[in-house]
């Protein structure tokens, strides 16, 4: 399941950070420091939706 869950964080993750450094710089902020807190922020709240994708995945792959 680790494993799944890690090759589904490697897209959601950039998804998710990706779509948080776009809103930082929708809201006017160009520095460095914004930028990185934002794609940080956005790979912290990517961890729990792999872990629920992957379990959701691995449930219907493998089903009781």
């Amino acid at each position: 399941m680790l494993k799944l869950a890690a090759m589904v964080y490697i897209v959601v993750g950039s998804m998710v950070a990706g779509s948080f450094v776009v809103a930082a710089l929708t809201l006017g902020r160009m520095d460095a420091v914004s930028i990185s807190i934002a794609a940080a922020l956005g790979a912290l709240t990517a961890l729990p939706i792999a872990w629920l994708i992957a379990s959701r995945l691995n449930r219907s792959i493998r089903p009781a």
